[in-house]
Order: C-alpha cells, then sequence, then structure tokens
C-alpha cells in the first residue's frame, strides 16, 4: 500500500506548483485539501477542475489548518510567516516545498540533479547547462524555477541521465533534505528581502543548496560570500569547493586566460595543467556576467565528467532567452538593449557594465532595495535616465546624490503605453554611439503582467521608432 494512502495532506496555493502537487498526491491516495487566499474567477475554474476530480478546495482562507493535517505541501511564494505555517509549526506539522516533495518522489533510479541558484543569472546558466550536456550526449532537461515542473521530470514517462535544475531561494527554504549531486550558488545580493525578512536568511536558504552534495559546490570567486556559504555546508566527504572568475584561475577554480575559458579544476594536475574549454567569443552575448554563467555551467558539466569539447559546443549552440541583454534594434546609429529580466538592482549592475555609454531606461517596483551602489558604480557610463514605474522616485534621488550632472526625464504616466513615451524620450537623449539599455532593476508588475511583457513593449516601441525613419536620436540633451 502507499505511504501516501489516507494522509492528510493541505496544499498551500494554486497555481503552476500547487495544482501539480494536489494532483499526484491525490493519485497516491492522500485526502488533499488545497487551501488559496484568492477567490477570483481563475482561482474558482482552478477550484472547480480540482474538485472535480475529488481534491478539496477551500478558496478566500489560506490562514487557517484544515482538521486533521499531517502535512503542508506550499507553493514557492507563500513567505514563511504566513498564520498558516505558524499554525503548523505549534502542532509540530512539517512544511514541504514543491521541489522537495518532488525530491522524496523520485525512484531509486532517478537522475542526479545539477542544481544552481544565485540573485542572477540562474535561468541563463541552468540553459547553458543543459547545452552542454545535450552536447556531450546525454538525456536531460533544464528543469525547476525555470518553468518546468521537478514533478513533472521526476515523474513522467521519459527518462533522464541527468538534470539541469533551478532553484529559487523560495524552493530552498522549503526543500530540508535535497542533496544534489553537485551546485552552484552564482552570485548573492539583496533581493527578496521582503519575504526572507534580512540578508542573512535569504543567504542562508540559498546556502541549502549545497548541503550534502556529492562531487562539487561551485561558488564565484568574485562573491565571497558564495565561498562562505560552501565553507558552512555539511557535504559528503570528498565533495570539492571549485571556483569560477573572470580571471586567471587557481588550482580548483575556472577563469579566463588571453580570451580562452579554461579549466584548472577537473584535470590531471591541477597545480600545472590547465585545460581549454571554449573561447571568450563562444558565449553569447559575451558580457562579462554573461561569461561567468558558462564558466559556472561548464564547472557543473565538468564536475559530472563531461568532456572539454562538449563545454564548448554546447556553449556555441546556446541561445540566451528573451529580454535577457537581447539586441532589438539599431536605429540612427543608437543601439537598443531589452534586459527586462534585470529585476533588482545586482542584474541591472551587470547590464550597465557591459556598455560604455548609456541611456538608461529604469523603474518599477523597488522590492526594498537600495540603488546607491548601482547608481554610484554606473554614473561615469550614463549619458541619461529615463525613469518609469511607481518607485521610479529611489532610483531619482540615489542619481540625485551620485550622478547629479546626468539629464533625467522623469515620466509620471505608470500605464503600460508608458514605454513608448519612454524610448521616444530615450531616443532623444541618446547620441550615434549610445546604447539605450532598458534595465530597469525593479520588479514590472506595477506596470505590466510580468518582465516578458515589459520587455515586448520595449521592442514594440523601438521597432516603432525606426519604422518612422530613425525618431528623433542625437539631440543628447534633457
Amino acid at each position: 500500500m502507499s505511504t501516501w494512502q489516507g494522509k492528510r495532506v493541505t496544499v498551500a496555493g494554486l497555481g503552476v506548483s500547487g495544482i501539480p502537487a494536489a494532483r499526484v498526491l491525490h493519485a497516491r491516495g492522500a485526502e488533499v485539501t488545497v487551501v488559496n487566499d484568492g477567490d477570483d474567477e481563475r482561482s474558482r475554474a482552478q477550484a472547480a477542475e480540482l474538485t472535480a476530480e475529488g481534491i478539496t478546495v477551500r478558496l478566500g482562507d489560506g490562514a487557517t489548518l484544515p482538521e486533521g493535517t499531517e502535512l503542508i505541501v506550499t507553493t514557492p511564494g507563500w513567505q514563511p510567516d504566513k498564520p498558516l505555517f505558524a499554525a503548523a509549526e505549534r502542532a509540530g506539522i512539517e512544511v514541504w516545498g514543491d521541489v522537495e516533495l518532488a525530491w522524496r518522489l523520485r525512484g531509486p533510479d532517478s537522475a542526479p540533479w545539477l542544481a544552481v541558484t544565485g540573485t542572477n543569472g540562474k535561468t541563463t546558466t541552468v540553459r547553458m547547462l543543459a547545452s552542454i550536456l545535450e552536447a556531450a550526449g546525454l538525456r536531460t532537461a533544464a528543469v525547476g524555477n525555470i518553468g518546468v515542473s521537478l514533478l513533472d521530470a521526476v515523474l513522467g514517462d521519459e527518462t533522464y541521465d541527468v538534470l539541469a535544475v533551478e532553484l529559487s531561494s523560495y524552493q530552498l527554504h522549503w526543500s530540508p533534505s535535497l542533496r544534489a549531486h553537485s551546485a552552484a550558488v552564482l552570485n548573492l545580493a539583496p533581493d527578496h528581502l521582503d519575504w526572507h525578512g534580512s540578508m542573512e536568511a535569504y543567504a542562508a536558504d540559498k546556502g541549502r543548496i549545497y548541503e550534502g552534495n556529492r562531487v562539487a559546490c561551485v561558488y564565484n570567486v568574485a562573491d565571497p560570500a558564495t565561498e562562505d556559504l560552501v565553507r558552512e555546508a555539511d557535504v559528503e566527504e570528498g565533495c570539492r569547493a571549485i571556483g569560477f572568475t573572470l580571471g586567471t584561475p587557481g588550482p580548483s577554480q575556472l577563469g579566463v586566460v588571453e580570451g580562452l575559458l579554461v579549466d584548472r579544476a577537473f584535470v590531471p594536475d591541477r597545480q600545472k595543467q590547465a585545460q581549454e574549454l571554449a573561447e571568450v567569443a563562444d558565449v553569447r552575448p559575451p558580457a562579462p556576467h554573461n561569461v561567468a554563467n558558462a564558466l559556472a555551467a561548464a564547472a557543473l558539466a565538468r564536475a559530472f565528467g563531461v568532456e572539454a569539447t562538449a563545454v564548448r559546443d554546447g556553449l556555441r549552440s546556446f541561445r540566451p532567452d528573451p529580454h535577457r541583454i537581447e539586441l532589438v534594434s539599431e536605429v540612427a546609429e543608437v543601439t537598443y538593449i531589452d534586459d527586462s529580466k534585470a529585476t533588482n538592482p545586482h542584474a541591472a549592475e551587470a547590464s550597465l557594465a557591459a556598455y560604455e555609454s548609456i541611456v538608461w531606461i529604469a523603474g518599477g517596483l523597488a522590492k526594498g532595495a537600495s540603488f546607491d551602489d548601482l547608481v554610484r558604480g554606473a554614473a561615469g557610463r550614463l549619458r541619461g535616465v529615463v525613469l518609469i514605474g511607481k518607485e521610479r522616485h529611489l532610483i531619482r534621488e540615489a542619481l540625485g546624490r551620485h550622478a547629479p550632472e546626468v539629464p533625467v526625464v522623469d515620466l509620471e504616466r505608470t500605464d503600460t503605453g508608458a514605454m513608448s513615451a519612454a524610448v521616444r524620450e530615450a531616443a532623444r537623449l541618446a547620441a550615434p554611439g549610445d546604447t539605450v539599455l532598458m534595465a530597469p532593476a525593479c520588479a514590472s508588475m506595477d506596470m505590466f503582467v510580468n518582465y516578458n511583457k515589459r520587455g515586448e513593449a520595449f521592442a514594440d516601441a523601438v521597432h516603432a521608432l525606426a519604422a518612422e525613419g530613425a525618431g528623433p536620436a542625437g539631440a543628447g540633451s534633457a
């Protein structure tokens, strides 16, 4: 008999992870109750489907612990301070996330996980990793926070040799027993502090990815906090700390030498040998932070035994997702770049560092972030700034403190049509040779459904500008 037969499980939240979790548990004989804060039209439609399958759903009441609950499985977005979880703690009831559930349900012969987290670059790195693994002839998939359910990957009919797994800090918070083959923390910067409560709690949740690693803990040499997390992790005997750097690598590191990505970690003699993996030009785009992503992906692949030629071939065949430093067009000798995925200051910092003379479009929901360090570091590259979004004043204030000479256009409107106006203002500020960079450093939900829609609005506005015959670029004044 299934260990789930008759077990009373509460699933916290509907959506892309809650609904599959409820169905998987119900199929195994559990008595499932889904609780959800929302009671809108979409939620009611989802609830109707689940109810027809024999699953109990309670809408508009996510705070009360259903009577008899033996386990809670939560969706990633539910904050740890929710009353439901406080009630569970008082009652001694475990709380798992959907990743934890997938880990527990995997079979004895299931594929090992190569896991990636970090404030920025997770999706790109995981997709690069999957491309490298495929080039090595391995059956793999990019799964997890990337949008592909781990439950589907673990329980589906398709078999894999290895999985490339993206994990958010939310997912790691609720994954106490996860043990990856190897894992990487790409970087750490303040983000989602409203969810975690503090930077220390955020970093601790990221660090969970290293717990129990068998082969390699991959860290960022330029970000000592990631190495600190490796030191604090309880790993299996023989697991190695592997660094990646944009500089010349030391032993047990991957890095860059004269335009080449090289490996001094997975070679017979780390003190004297280095293995060429690829050229920097094989990385698209070859912006510094993206080269760092490629090195992290290569480190995880090499930890799994992948040959150097597969690293090169995988990077050459990889194409980045939309809205990640994506070239939209060149209009009147001004380049327009969409990095709508830059939803926090750390991500925007990487984008701004990739260009010399920038008209920056920024703003949105700050999520509690500060912009002083970002603006201070980018001030010398800014030709002008166009601000949009609900909390744009925070960036404007930072510009006033650290770049008072830079022309700023503050667009008060926050409707979706504001992007068209922002692009026109940016074109007016730009001169030939400049880059108009839409890297908002903020979340998008004040104006757009998500960062994808924000990026699409930017691209549409740029294409409209081009269709008009180049627009007013070159004025160069506020």
